[in-house]
């Protein structure tokens, strides 16, 4: 009953499909209301999801019944012609939407695991892409792996690989690999790799023979890279290089610009002071000479330039994930929240600290700089909807874990940004479930759900209205949900902070 493989999950099928969900064809295990699992020799009861409506694509499939056994989705169908076993979980989803897990695709968690883990999957961000690995994060998964805490599929990468001076100093308490030349940038990747590491991630200060070194031994060594657009490269090298994704917006306003190649000259004299130590002071200087090279790309826009280069990103397979949640809380300020309900599932000494960090990054502007910023904010806007009409692949992800950004629920607030650029439901659906499935390797049966109360086809702010969710094969209806969140609510407010600087307060744009 399940030849039609774009139901449930993030398979191979998503590719046409863009919200795909998978399953299996009926076996006579699928009969019983339990099966063994080969590893602990443990019995799995099935759980049931009965007469759910199913997003497929740009449509939606209702009367549907999805079979779990194991974490895996073993069958689904119409409910009329779906046996479910005697003795399995059942869940009545009359009048509820079923989509896949979220994935968010550039997150910086920190925190207490407590907090920090569970926020994804209660908010129905089943999978995470972490963007500045550290050893915190690699226990975490182990320990999601093994059932000892409750969080997301997390892919992580190795610390940031950047040049000197590099934009972050350590007093982010996160380690940064300063490269200077091609043999430590070539150690570098290798340093990565070894580490455990699924990806390399490279960043803005990098020279220009450290990058094409570091794109070289990647291959080499069979890891893939991805990051910033280092100001030595154009966006359309980085894509040749074989660069995996292209974070933020910021380069791909210079490279389509008529006057690209005088606005490049003026970021070659792009400088950071090497003897400031604060990650901040770095980031506000490098902010303050960028914007003004980026307000005059404004000015400048070349749609011929933007159509050449954004199809040679799509023909590379190169993904862009813009990042819009900290493009809008940095360029847009006027808007930032004064109260936030889901800060309350944060620390207070974490929260409290994003106020003076901004006032640190983006005190001090004129109201000619502020104009013109808006500006720059609402041309990124723009780029947006031209890279989904020219085929470039999006990918959803906030930079959550930096200011005014709560995981898992910016992501929320990431898909009514995309949509605002132009995006059809459907497609920003695709940028946070099949899409980057299908490019972190996650096209699996594993069962990753997320039920939501709401059509999110009619209005995208939908994926909100979370019901209940579904984590590797858990059901956590709406009642334990509640509980769950009151439980991280709590841990929040008991939380103390660590004695040494927080790195989630300094990060900026990562």
């Amino acid at each position: 009953m399940l030849a039609r493989r774009h139901v449930l999950g993030t398979a191979a099928a998503a590719a046409a499909t863009g919200t795909a969900l998978i399953g299996g064809t009926a076996t006579p295990a699928a009969a019983r209301a339990t099966g063994k699992d080969r590893a602990t020799g443990k019995d799995h009861e099935v759980l049931a999801l009965t007469h759910a409506t199913l997003v497929e694509g740009s449509r939606t499939t209702p009367d549907q019944t999805v079979l779990v056994r194991g974490g895996r989705i073993i069958r689904s169908g119409r409910s009329a012609e779906v046996v479910v076993p005697r003795g399995a979980r059942t869940a009545d989803l009359r009048g509820k939407y079923v989509i896949p897990g979220l994935v968010e695709a550039h997150v910086h968690t920190s925190g207490p695991e407590e907090v920090a883990a569970p926020l994804f999957p209660l908010t129905g961000v089943t999978s995470v892409r972490e963007m500045w690995g550290g050893p915190v994060h690699h226990e975490w998964r182990q320990k999601v792996t093994s059932g000892r805490l409750l969080g997301p599929r997390w892919v992580i990468a190795g610390p940031l690989i950047d040049g000197p001076p590099t934009l972050f100093t350590q007093d982010t308490g996160n380690p940064v690999i300063e490269v200077r030349d091609e043999a430590s940038a070539r150690q570098a990747v290798r340093e990565v790799k070894r580490a455990g590491a699924d990806f390399v991630k490279v960043y803005s200060r990098l020279s220009r023979p450290a990058y094409l070194a570091i794109a070289d031994e990647a291959r080499r060594q069979g890891i893939r890279f991805a990051g910033h657009c280092p100001d030595s490269m154009t966006i359309a090298e980085c894509s040749d290089a074989g660069q995996q994704t292209i974070e933020h917006l910021h380069a791909l306003l210079l490279a389509t610009s008529s006057k690209e190649k005088e606005i490049r000259r003026g970021l070659e004299q792009v400088r950071l002071d090497p003897r400031e130590p604060s990650s901040l002071a770095r980031y506000r200087s490098w902010f303050r000479q960028v914007h003004a090279l980026e307000y005059e790309a404004v000015r400048t826009y070349d749609p011929a330039r933007a159509r050449a280069l954004f199809d040679r990103l799509a023909a590379n397979g190169t993904r862009v994930v813009p990042t819009l949640s900290v493009h809008h809380t940095l360029e847009r300020p006027d808007e930032l929240p004064t109260t936030q309900e889901e800060s309350k599932y944060l620390p207070s000494w974490m929260v409290g600290e994003w106020p003076g960090t901004w006032k640190a990054l983006i005190g001090g502007r004129t109201q000619r700089d502020a104009a013109r910023i808006r500006q720059i904010y609402a041309h990124r806007l723009r780029l947006v909807g031209e890279l989904h009409r020219s085929g470039v692949e999006l990918l959803a992800g906030t930079d959550s874990g930096t200011g005014y950004l709560v995981p898992g629920f910016s992501l929320h607030d990431e898909l009514a940004l995309l949509a605002e650029a132009g995006l059809p439901a459907h497609r920003v659906l695709e940028s946070a479930t099949a899409a980057p499935a299908r490019m972190l390797g996650l096209q699996d049966s594993r069962a990753d759900l997320v039920v939501l109360d709401a059509n999110p086809l009619d209005d995208i702010r939908h994926t909100r209205r979370i019901d209940s969710v579904v984590v590797a094969g858990r059901y956590i209806d709406r009642a334990e949900r509640g509980r769950l969140l009151t439980d991280v609510e709590r841990a929040a407010v008991s939380s103390r902070p660590p004695a040494a600087a927080t790195a989630g307060a300094l990060r900026p744009c990562c």
